[in-house]
């Protein structure tokens, strides 16, 4: 994904997986999708415990692991000359890791963040298809209120609520929240 937006670690385990095939035996991308992906998990589960961040103690030792990745694949990719599909990505993605590695673990720091954009993209799907086929969105208006519904609908999903339920709400005068807008 764009580095100057949310990063989707999904995005970042399939370059990672691609890395691994590029480097057969080399253990850096193994290791930084191994422990990006423990790094998930924990989240998710400190999420579903009500927590708003990782702990510390938590997050310590899968950095420490992940730092290690960097460094070791940063020593190992910094070949010039090599010129095989694949191995500027890869490179360029460990540079963004060592440099922005702040941006790429924000999930652990604030819960609320999701570790990826999948949710994100499935929201915009739709709409995206409507505008290849008619070549645009119809009205600004209209496409800002689609995008409000479906995101208001994802979300209550989320917190497993029924979407029609929501829609049913929204049309007697009855608006949803998400839990944290209401407090």
């Amino acid at each position: 994904g764009d580095l100057n937006h949310q990063l989707c670690l999904a995005h970042v385990l399939r370059d990672l997986a691609g890395a691994a095939e590029l480097y057969p035996g080399q253990p850096w991308p193994g290791q930084l999708g191994d422990e990006l992906r423990e790094l998930i998990h924990r989240a998710n589960q400190a999420r579903m415990r009500g927590e708003t961040f990782l702990p510390e103690r938590i997050k310590a030792l899968a950095v420490r692991g992940l730092r290690a990745a960097v460094r070791i694949g940063l020593a190992r990719t910094a070949h010039p000359g090599d010129a095989r599909p694949g191995a500027r990505k890869a490179r360029l993605l460990l540079e963004a890791f060592h440099k922005r590695e702040e941006d790429f673990l924000r999930f652990t720091t604030d819960l609320r963040i999701p570790p990826t954009s999948n949710q994100a993209e499935r929201d915009l799907r739709p709409s995206k298809i409507q505008e290849n086929i008619s070549g645009r969105l119809t009205d600004l208006e209209r496409a800002k209120d689609r995008y409000l519904i479906r995101g208001v609908l994802s979300t209550a999903a989320k917190h497993a609520v029924n979407p029609l339920t929501v829609l049913r709400d929204a049309f007697t005068g009855t608006t949803w929240l998400p839990p944290a807008a209401r407090a």
